[in-house]
């Protein structure tokens, strides 16, 4: 299961190895797009779920103390207690941009967990999108029906309803691209898509491959072959267990909707070959050629069925770091 938080996701694999002028740049960079991606003001629970959620995560009772207490004086000038709680956007940002101390923590897992409280503001912004995005057709039918009865006339409110949303998605998308620009100026090989933060090495690959296909998935047809790449990807990163197993089945869910959506599928398939089928067969049209299907079933032949079954007394199957590299890709 795709773990919640960036720290642990990638609590095997060092990024940092100093904490510099930098790196301290970066998180109070990160902070400010967070303010402006769900300003406080209007959203003070949601900032209060995150930090409670990473406060359990890290097992700590606060980010950082809220509570304070001093002493004024009054318009007699006698001495009078003062005391109160900060607000939550306070804690997390002085957890967020808390200085350093050299020797007393080390600065990989300090940077981390403060990208985790990026991490999970800006996923929290992306779901919320995703509810409003999912809702708009219906909002746009009910609205349709009432403009036509209205007498400002027809999609009146539909096209503002439009518009707001295209506004909106437009926004969080140049807010994601900030921050994935503050990562590569402060050098740090990260991306961040479809609410989670994971490692990108390569910028070429990210522009030209990697940034379309995430495009791509982030609608809601996708969301298992979103969920399953991203798994891959933190497993592979963390060297953990069978990454190259959720590519296969991120590609079989992909295969089984591009055969659905181009109403293809017949209803009595078995398995990953007969959605094949159905793509190369000549009477639908061919969407891929024959040589194209052969590589598809022996993937899933030579791949996903070596590595989802029990080898038995046999050797565990295990693929090295390229073919898991070229699996996924």
């Amino acid at each position: 299961m795709l773990t919640d938080i960036f720290a642990y996701r990638y609590s095997k694999v060092p990024i940092w190895q100093t904490f510099s002028e930098v790196e301290k740049g970066l998180l109070n960079q990160l902070f400010g797009v967070a303010r402006e991606v769900i300003p406080y003001k209007e959203n003070e629970n949601k900032w209060k779920d995150i930090h409670d959620r990473l406060s359990r995560e890290l097992g700590l009772d606060e980010l950082f103390s809220r509570y304070y207490s001093y002493t004024s004086q009054n318009y007699l000038g006698k001495s009078v207690p003062v005391s109160g709680f900060f607000g939550w956007d306070y804690a997390s940002e002085k957890f967020v941009k808390s200085e350093y101390t050299f020797g007393s923590n080390d600065p990989d897992r300090f940077i981390k967990e403060r990208v985790s409280f990026i991490e999970l503001l800006m996923r929290l912004r992306y779901e919320e999108l995703e509810t409003i995005n999912a809702d708009l057709s219906r909002s746009l039918i009910k609205e349709k029906i009432r403009d036509k009865n209205s007498k400002f006339g027809a999609d009146s409110i539909a096209t503002r309803l439009q518009a707001l949303n295209q506004t909106l998605n437009k926004e969080y998308a140049h807010q994601v691209e900030e921050v994935n620009e503050r990562f590569r100026r402060a050098k740090a090989p990260l991306t961040l898509h479809n609410g989670f933060i994971q490692i990108s090495t390569d910028a070429v690959i990210e522009k030209n491959i990697a940034k379309p296909f995430w495009d791509v998935v982030s609608a809601p047809l996708w969301k298992n072959v979103d969920i399953d790449i991203k798994e891959a990807l933190d497993r592979r990163d963390s060297n953990d267990k069978d990454p190259a197993l959720f590519a296969a089945k991120a590609l079989e869910s992909a295969i089984k909707i591009v055969s659905d959506q181009k109403g293809l599928t017949l209803g009595n398939e078995r398995g990953a070959s007969n959605y094949i089928d159905n793509l190369v067969r000549k009477n639908n049209g061919r969407y891929i050629d024959t040589w194209e299907a052969a590589i598809l079933k022996d993937y899933f032949r030579k791949v996903r069925n070596t590595l989802g079954h029990g080898p038995g007394s046999d050797p565990m199957p295990e693929l090295t770091i390229e073919q898991t590299d070229w699996a996924i890709e």
